[in-house]
């Protein structure tokens, strides 16, 4: 009997699910204001249809193939009204951004007022920003060392 499952057997993330509060306001965010591709039409996973016909889940692509799935709960809050306060076993989300595009990303949040965790740091792996979506949940932009 094995005991764990093969190494390299999983070969990727599939799809990342979060729940949101405002479906419109989160497909803005994501869609308009990151820059994501929303699954419209046959582009939408054959399970979901329904879900996202319905406006209950939301679908947007990753450049790199991974999809992005929110899904609409109205009456999620987090235990506590500080976004500091992470209310999730998941940290962050980070997506990765050419080095020559990271400070124009950087303006684009500051003049869309998304609210940023301080200001962009530098190590030795990159920089990053992070920022909380319209839920409270912390994502981050990187790039790697220019």
């Amino acid at each position: 009997m094995q005991t764990a499952i093969a190494n390299g057997a999983l070969r990727r993330v599939h799809h990342i699910a979060l729940n949101v509060r405002d479906m419109q306001v989160s497909c803005n965010f994501y869609g308009n204001i990151l820059g994501l591709h929303q699954l419209v039409d046959d582009e939408v996973p054959s399970t979901l249809v329904n879900l996202v016909a319905a406006g209950k889940v939301a679908n947007f692509r990753i450049p790199d193939g991974t999809v992005l799935d929110l899904f609409w709960e109205p009456e999620l809050t987090p235990p506590d009204p500080d976004p500091q306060q992470q209310f999730t076993r998941a940290n962050h989300l980070a997506f990765d951004i050419a080095p020559e595009l990271f400070e124009q990303a950087v303006a684009v949040l500051r003049s869309q007022q998304v609210q940023i965790e301080g200001e962009p740091v530098t190590r030795p792996t990159g920089r990053g920003i992070y920022f909380y979506d319209p839920d409270g949940f912390l994502i981050e932009i990187r790039c790697d060392p220019s």
